[in-house]
């Protein structure tokens, strides 16, 4: 892709997680001027959440925005399609859910307000992000990362983490 993209972190693990992803990256689809690259499903056991929650399906997908999105209009429309996949507002962080997208990355864009940092802030400490990235792109370098995808994820522990068919 020769065009600056959008790297979405999908993750679910309330109902049916795999279906619920592969029709989230149909409808992410929807937001891309080419066609979407998108990683295998990934099965990761939870991270920071309530205990007894159940395993997360995870994957990646890299789109190229229209020529007049920006991160927030991206956020906007991303957020909407959490709610329209049966996503409720938080009670308790970490709660189960049926679909949760992360803008990861916005080109090299950076920002750090209340609603959006970019970079996503810990996308270089979690497994279960940095996997599929590095399916997707094993060179790919998160802005003010030195390390690729690649690199980072041989950092961290994988343990509870599965890659899936899709």
């Amino acid at each position: 892709m020769n065009s600056p993209f959008a790297v979405i972190a999908l993750g679910s693990n309330l109902g049916d997680s795999r279906g619920l992803l592969l029709a989230a990256m149909e409808r992410l689809a929807q937001f891309s001027r080419e066609p979407i690259q998108r990683s295998s499903l990934w099965e990761s056991q939870p991270v920071d959440c309530p205990p007894g929650s159940p395993s997360f399906v995870n994957a990646v997908v890299r789109l190229v925005p229209e020529p007049n999105e920006t991160p927030e209009t991206l956020l906007a429309k991303l957020k909407q399609l959490e709610q329209t996949f049966g996503r409720q507002p938080k009670r308790v962080l970490n709660e189960p859910r049926p679909l949760d997208l992360d803008l990861l990355a916005f080109g090299n864009e950076k920002r750090s307000t209340p609603e959006l940092t970019l970079p996503h802030p810990r996308a270089h400490l979690r497994a279960f992000v940095l996997a599929p990235l590095a399916e997707l792109d094993p060179d790919y370098r998160l802005a003010g990362q030195q390390k690729t995808a690649t690199e980072l994820l041989a950092g961290l522990t994988q343990e509870g983490l599965v890659r899936l068919t899709t």
